[in-house]
C-alpha cells in the first residue's frame, strides 16, 4: 500500500532522539520526550488560493525537518509510526545534518 497526503499536508516519520546525553547518560525510555525532527516521507501537491491556483508545497521528501511537539496526527501505515500534518505545522528545514541513523528492528 502506498500513502499520497492531499492538499497542503506532508507525511513525516520521526527520527528518534539520542539515546545518551552529551555527558554520557543512559536516558531510560520512559524519561524521553519524543523528538520534534523527522524526515518527510511524502508530500501532497500543495495547497490552494482564493482562485483555485495551486500553490506548491516548499518541502521535498528526504528534507529533515523540525515541527512543534504537538504537531500532527499519529498514524501506522505497513507497520511504520508515522505522523500526517499540514505544511504549516513545520518550523524548519535542517540543512548540513548526517542523515538519519537507522533503529535496528
Amino acid at each position: 500500500m502506498k500513502f499520497r497526503p492531499l492538499h497542503d499536508r506532508v507525511v513525516v516519520k520521526r527520527i528518534d532522539a539520542e539515546e545518551k546525553t552529551a555527558g554520557g547518560i543512559i536516558i531510560p525510555d520512559t524519561a524521553k520526550e519524543k523528538p520534534s525532527q523527522g524526515e518527510v516521507v511524502a508530500v501532497g501537491p500543495g495547497g490552494r488560493d482564493e482562485a483555485g491556483k495551486l500553490i506548491p508545497i516548499d518541502l521535498k521528501v528526504g528534507d529533515r525537518v523540525l515541527f512543534g511537539k504537538w504537531s500532527g496526527t499519529e498514524v501506522k501505515i505497513e507497520g511504520q509510526d508515522l505522523l500526517i500534518m499540514k505544511e504549516s505545522d513545520i518550523m524548519g528545514v535542517l540543512t548540513d545534518v548526517a542523515p538519519a541513523k537507522k533503529k535496528a528492528a
